[in-house]
């Protein structure tokens, strides 16, 4: 009997080192390797390794009901395989969480089996978000190294006392055309971060190579965009505001950032005939180079998506501040564009700006405007 219980102590070692989750010195620290188990260290772990993980295709990557304090580190490559769907394939989520990465963690979105040089507006079908956040409480998320993502990478919404520092998105592989881009760039509506009906946030000292805004903030109030270095994309963005479930931005600040090579330096616009509300938003020290359509840029005329060139008035602009914004604009571009509806534009303020190699088109100025 003595041998047989000895035997079966033995067994269930076995099975327990096989266990592709790891506890570690404490009952609530583990390690996971396989996506299988990632549901039950959510439930039994507040300090979670995923090391190596592959996400079979069609499957998300969901960590967005993590135990309170959680912290979550990604080590090794997590990768993603391919599904013909519309999914995210990461979701992020808690009060009080931590989530970053070990040194030389990557997470690599497998894009290049999605792009097609349309992205989200048409082609084959593509995940709708990369990944999405809601975080509460004192979050953190830090340090996470992404390539190669589909399309839009952060989808960040209903937050409150988030910070993210020191993230790193490279999708400079699909810039090249592929077989299906037909001469485009494969990757299109790659956006860095795209942030709504958030308050309270803080994105700093982030690194964005791309096809799209570097950021993007459709609603919210007291977000602050700072230390920001963009480039190849569409720059750093207010809107498109209208016609969506909140269309008020309050409180909005990018600073000290570079936005190169890009389509637009600072960008505001609206959709025509919708209503919303921006007031105090401030780009200052924002260094431009090589802007290819817009180094400023407010306009209230979009529709499906695109300019029209007629403005309308129901989305109120207000309170802009445009302070120590240098660089160049390519000869074809506007160094300045606003295009206001009739009276709802007030108030905007431009100090120590001086973008050049481009022309100008401006119906409305304020204080100091260069236009």
């Amino acid at each position: 009997m003595r041998g047989q219980a000895l035997l079966s102590v033995a067994a269930l070692a076995l099975i327990a080192n096989a266990n592709p989750v790891e506890r570690r010195a404490t009952a609530t620290s583990c390690t996971v390797t396989e996506y299988s188990s990632i549901p039950s260290a959510i439930a039994a772990c507040t300090d979670i390794t995923l090391q190596n993980v592959a996400v079979p295709g069609g499957q998300t990557l969901d960590i967005s009901k993590l135990q309170t304090g959680t912290k979550v580190t990604f080590a090794g490559t997590t990768t993603f395989g391919y599904y013909n769907w519309t999914g995210n394939l990461m979701q992020f989520g808690g009060k009080d969480i931590t989530i970053t990465s070990a040194v030389g963690a990557i997470i690599d979105g497998n894009g290049q089996a999605w792009w097609d040089g349309q992205g989200s507006n048409g082609g084959i079908l593509k995940p709708d978000h990369f990944i999405t956040v809601k975080a509460t409480g004192n979050s953190l998320i830090e340090n996470l190294h992404i390539r190669n993502y589909p399309t839009h990478c952060f989808s960040i919404s209903s937050s409150n006392g988030l910070l993210m520092q020191n993230m790193y998105l490279d999708n400079t592989a699909g810039n090249a055309p592929n077989a299906r881009s037909g001469g485009l760039p494969a990757a299109h509506n790659t956006d860095g971060f795209d942030i709504s009906s958030t308050s309270n946030m803080t994105l700093r000292n982030s690194v964005v190579l791309n096809q799209d805004d570097c950021v993007a903030i459709t609603s919210g109030n007291n977000v602050t965009s700072t230390g920001m270095y963009c480039d190849g994309g569409h720059g750093l963005s207010i809107g498109s505001v209208g016609g969506k479930s909140n269309n008020n931005v309050t409180n909005i600040y990018f600073t000290d950032s570079i936005v190169l090579n890009s389509q637009n330096g600072a960008r505001i616009k609206s959709n025509f005939n919708t209503t919303g509300f921006i007031s105090n938003i401030q780009y200052r020290n924002i260094a431009v180079a090589n802007i290819s359509i817009y180094g400023i840029d407010v306009q209230q005329d979009y529709l499906n998506g695109g300019p029209t060139g007629n403005p309308s008035n129901g989305v109120i602009i207000q309170d802009l501040l445009f302070e120590n914004i240098v660089g160049t604009a390519q000869r074809a571009a506007d160094d300045y564009y606003i295009l206001c509806g009739a009276g709802s534009c007030s108030n905007f303020t431009f100090k120590n700006v001086a973008i050049i190699g481009g022309g100008k088109s401006c119906n409305f100025h304020g204080t100091g405007s260069p236009c």
